[in-house]
């Protein structure tokens, strides 16, 4: 399951849970602290993941925007409100789809069912996203020009970081490095990949449409984007907490699909082709190793129940 997020991020392999970018700002940071926990190797690990989000949530966004005592004290009751809805809403839900998971991992699987699965943790995502406008907003009206500047320097650290990844190397250096991460994800599902498998895998990316000099200039966009729709806001009055929700609405939606010329087209490409290498992978996968991928995720279920019935 994580490695349907990082599909539609663009960077040429199926990696972790819903949302359509890893990095494009303090939102979807927040909300995808819970995607990040059903990523982890250890299924015990999910539920102390779950519980410590809201305060992991309050010290990422802290660390983009170093908040003062007033946001501080506002933003912490809204994740703890949303973590309350999460729980109640949301858990019960992704049980429902581990389920089902564990019933296609031991059958042969094929590229549209794969994109199939990739369109409901989209949803999933989205539904997150909807729920956590208001409180964004809020925080988004208070933010000072000071707070502004501390989170364009973390956006230009994530570029870098970035760039030395995918763009100052070399292209077997580059595929090496998305082979990486892609086999760190599949081995946690299925466990230990054959030598076949993994020059599937690498054979695969190396087809994927990735292309690291776009994705820059998508992730450049969407900040500088993101940068401008706050300062319009606050320079607007009058300046509310409904007008800017559906403003950072509008600037999710280009998020999720970019106004750039061809992009939502290499978007699309790119789950399509992420999609494709799930199912041809899975489609190698031992007895051992699918009877292991439904361990995995029941295991995640048996954590998330667990959640689901924890006092909160």
């Amino acid at each position: 399951m994580y490695t349907f997020h990082e599909a539609a991020s663009g960077q040429g392999a199926m990696h972790r849970p819903p949302a359509a970018s890893r990095k494009d700002g303090i939102i979807a940071r927040c909300l995808l602290l819970i995607t990040l926990a059903l990523a982890l190797t250890a299924c015990s690990a999910v539920r102390l993941a779950y519980n410590q989000a809201p305060s992991l949530g309050y010290w990422w966004i802290d660390g983009y925007t170093d908040l003062n005592d007033t946001q501080s004290t506002v933003l912490r009751r809204d994740i703890d409100a949303f973590f309350a809805w999460h729980r109640s809403n949301e858990l019960p839900l992704y049980i429902t789809r581990l389920q089902q998971w564990q019933q296609l991992a031991g059958i042969d699987s094929r590229p549209d069912l794969a994109c199939e699965q990739f369109a409901q943790l989209r949803a999933a995502y989205l539904r997150l996203i909807e729920r956590g406008l208001e409180p964004m907003a809020r925080l988004a009206l208070s933010l000072t020009p000071a707070q502004l500047n501390h989170l364009q320097r973390h956006h230009a650290k994530e570029n870098r970081e970035f760039e030395e990844r995918y763009l100052n190397v070399s292209a077997e250096e580059r595929l090496n490095n998305v082979l990486e991460r892609a086999t760190d994800r599949y081995e946690t599902l299925y466990g230990d990949l054959t030598d076949a498998q993994l020059a599937l895998l690498r054979e695969r990316i190396r087809q994927s449409p990735f292309d690291p000099q776009r994705i820059q200039a998508e992730r450049l966009r969407r900040q500088s984007d993101l940068i401008g729709t706050v300062r319009e806001l606050q320079a607007a009055r009058p300046a509310n907490e409904a007008t800017a929700a559906a403003a950072l609405r509008g600037w999710h939606a280009r998020v999720m699909r970019s106004p750039t010329p061809g992009f939502p087209a290499y978007s699309d490409a790119l789950v399509r082709a992420g999609c494709e290498q799930f199912a041809a992978l899975h489609n190698t996968t031992s007895p051992e190793q699918r009877a292991n991928a439904q361990r995995v995720l029941r295991g995640y279920e048996t954590d998330l129940r667990a959640l689901t019935s924890e006092p909160h």
